[in-house]
């Protein structure tokens, strides 16, 4: 069993309230879970108006699979949104 995780950063400098935010992050998190079988979740910055952090998990059978898996969420994340992203940590366990 293979558990693969990835934490997104993005900055979305046309965000100018925290409920603002919370309709990106939403509405991101729900269109991943309904096309793809992985966990999502904001993890980081909550507080923080223009950034978004984003921990998503998925568990394959092996390294490829987990590693197709978060490579097509991640591309679809990036062509969801407007917001830039900043930073992209992988981890495989």
């Amino acid at each position: 069993m293979i558990i693969s995780t990835v934490k997104i950063r993005f900055y979305a400098p046309w965000v100018h309230s925290l409920k603002e935010k919370r309709m990106i992050v939403k509405s991101i998190c729900a269109k991943v879970q309904n096309k793809f079988n992985v966990s999502i979740a904001e993890v980081d910055e909550q507080d923080t108006h223009q950034t978004i952090v984003l921990g998503i998990a998925c568990v394959a059978g092996d390294m490829a699979l987990a590693n197709r898996i978060i490579d097509k969420v991640l591309n679809f994340i990036e062509q969801s949104t407007e917001a830039i992203v900043t930073n992209i940590v992988r981890e495989i366990i």
